[in-house]
């Protein structure tokens, strides 16, 4: 029961994230899901709640790490690169991202020219935390080859690799960057929802 317990909060992790991060998006003024990463509602006048979201969600993930390793066994290293990701989202908690393109409002338009020390932090924490999950997939995909589970091997890969050029590719693309970063934030959470839900379906 513990097993599925930790289990499950892999399940609720990015739907949890998600749902906050969206909620939260909707009733700010000034938020434009074109423009902005839900990293800056921690910013302005209840900032608070997204930066409670980054803890409790972190949380989660480190929770699934240890019952995907009660599943997988000690060997496979994809289990610490995933509990390094939930520690990522711990750390991006404590440094606020900085605001940007008009959120919250006030703030000037456009991509800011400077960053700050606590925003330098944050994007550094969320780099090394998709480094890690890029990792994991990359890893569990390895693992599931290794078991015979085809389809969760090709879902890892790929999965794997839109992290990668989302996130890295979103944060140097001028145009379109804020969107990529998106792409990476979903299909991540995707798969760990669909990892956390069949890993103990394996043989």
């Amino acid at each position: 029961m513990a097993t599925k317990f930790l289990l499950w909060c892999g399940v609720w992790a990015g739907p949890f994230y998600l749902a906050v991060g969206i909620a939260q998006a909707l009733l700010r003024d000034g938020f434009v899901f074109s423009k902005h990463p839900l990293s800056v509602l921690t910013n302005g006048p209840g900032g608070w709640i997204q930066t409670v979201n980054f803890v409790v969600t972190g949380l989660m993930v480190l929770a699934a790490a240890v019952g995907f390793r009660r599943v997988l066994g000690p060997k496979p290293r994809m289990t610490w690169f995933l509990g390094a990701y939930g520690a990522a989202m711990l750390a991006a908690a404590m440094f606020r991202a900085d605001p940007m393109d008009g959120f919250p409002p006030g703030t000037p338009l456009g991509v800011p020219t400077t960053m700050s020390t606590t925003g330098l932090l944050h994007f550094a924490a969320g780099g090394v935390g998709f480094v890690c999950l890029a990792v994991s997939c990359f890893l569990a995909a390895r693992e599931m080859r290794r078991r015979n589970a085809a389809s969760l091997a090709r879902l890892s890969l790929g999965s794997g690799l839109i992290v990668v050029v989302g996130f890295f590719g979103g944060a140097v693309l001028p145009i379109g960057g804020v969107l990529g970063i998106w792409l990476a934030v979903v299909v991540g959470w995707a798969w760990l929802t669909i990892m956390s839900l069949r890993i103990q379906r394996l043989p």
